[in-house]
């Protein structure tokens, strides 16, 4: 299997009641319950986001928006059926 990254642009939306990927308008809200300071909830999300979908933190990142609520994640080195895997839960076709 070809190992590659997968780009996806999400909303996030902290202080939630729990945590949460939710259908947004054409895109994808992520709930975090984390505080937005101290780049807790970009902690957080991070963290939400490589136990929800089993990928190591180490291979995602946050390349755009660290204090905006708008934000490009990358997942690095991942293999097909994980990306698949990624964009089906997030709704996101390419």
């Amino acid at each position: 299997m070809k190992q590659n990254i997968l780009t996806v642009h999400i909303e996030i939306s902290p202080n939630a009641s729990k945590n949460e990927i939710v259908p947004f308008n054409d895109s994808v809200k992520i709930k975090i319950t984390a505080q937005p300071i101290e780049n807790k909830a970009n902690k957080a999300l991070i963290e939400f986001l490589s136990k929800y979908f089993s990928v190591p933190k180490s291979k995602i990142k946050i390349t755009k928006g660290l204090t905006s609520k708008n934000k490009t994640i990358e997942f690095d080195n991942i293999t097909d059926d994980k990306k698949n895997e990624i964009l089906s839960a997030l709704k996101i076709s390419v």
